[in-house]
């Protein structure tokens, strides 16, 4: 009877655990329960366009209202800090995880950070001011080399991709080019097309459509890995003498580190659902915007290998802001 006693009690104690565990899993279930924050840059940005776009698409999934609420580069710390529940994540750009290379900063990209989507691709665009006599990427190069240190490239920010891809190319194709700071890459377009100051951009594509068009300034070539749409006829870099040259304007999508995985690839997976809702890849792709929608798995692989790669670049350019 002792016997038959400790077994009922042993029996009764898993009874329990598993009505807990049940109960536990069903609330969890239930997620989302209340509204989702998208933390992201500053107003009026690329950043800031994909998180209200995304924003509006994962309410409609979702059925849950998903706000977006604007903090500028300290959103990164924010969202590094905040509870890993899911209710809380970081739309942003490659500065999330290139940053760390060029400035002193709380953060560490892998480590505290949990990879939930690909959000979009931006093309950047080879351009030149009109009195430059170069209509080809190897003319270019060409110029550049028989006049080093005579062409001066717009940049906008220290490491922005306007920066970056400028540094690149001179490094793949071995040619002397001066970079021009503005605080912005609108103050740099500006600049570019005065034609005294600056020669060349790496610029976005969307952003520089409309001075191509009216003549304003000449495309060379797409910094895509293929031919794009948003710049139908034009070559890409790698196709116009420098294979293996790619360079994109990237947004993501990250949630603090711990987050459960179950939460993430669920997120994740409606975040592409609502990626690729005819509506929503239209209104990006007429802002000169491509759409990703990649995997948890797929983003974590995509930045790493970002990491190692434009990492060198500016060690080597020895890019660093103390």
């Amino acid at each position: 009877m002792q016997d038959m006693r400790i077994n009922w009690r042993l029996f009764a104690g898993f009874l329990a655990a598993f009505a807990l565990s049940v109960s536990s899993y069903g609330a969890a279930s239930e997620y989302p329960n209340k509204p989702i924050r998208i933390v992201t840059a500053a107003p009026g940005g690329g950043a800031d366009f994909a998180a209200r776009v995304t924003a509006q698409g994962l309410t409609d999934v979702l059925g849950r209202q998903v706000i977006v609420e604007n903090r500028g580069l300290v959103a990164i710390e924010i969202v590094a800090k905040a509870l890993p529940d899911g209710y809380t994540v970081l739309l942003y750009g490659s500065a999330l995880w290139l940053a760390p290379f060029t400035h002193n900063v709380s953060w560490e990209p892998v480590r505290d950070f949990s990879a939930v989507a690909g959000v979009t691709n931006t093309p950047n665009i080879l351009v030149v001011h009109p009195s430059v006599p170069v209509k080809s990427v190897q003319e270019l190069i060409a110029l550049a080399k028989a006049k080093p240190g005579e062409l001066n490239y717009a940049s906008g920010s220290i490491a922005t991709t306007t920066h970056l891809g400028s540094e690149l190319f001179k490094a793949m194709a071995g040619v002397d080019i001066v970079r021009i700071a503005y605080k912005g890459n609108g103050p740099a377009l500006i600049a570019l097309l005065g034609g005294t100051e600056a020669q060349l951009m790496f610029a976005n594509v969307g952003t520089v459509a409309p001075h191509v068009k009216s003549g304003k300034l000449r495309a060379l070539a797409v910094t895509t890995a293929k031919p794009t749409k948003l710049a139908p006829g034009v070559p890409t870099v790698s196709a116009s003498g420098l294979p293996g040259y790619l360079l994109e304007t990237t947004t993501v999508i990250v949630a603090p580190a711990g987050t459960p995985a179950r939460i993430v690839n669920f997120l994740s997976q409606q975040i592409v659902k609502s990626l690729n809702e005819p509506a929503t890849k239209e209104r990006f792709f007429n802002s000169g915007v491509e759409v990703v929608g990649s995997s948890p798995e797929q983003l974590a692989a995509e930045i790493k290998a970002d990491m190692v790669r434009w990492g060198k670049v500016i060690k080597d350019a020895g890019i660093r802001v103390d």
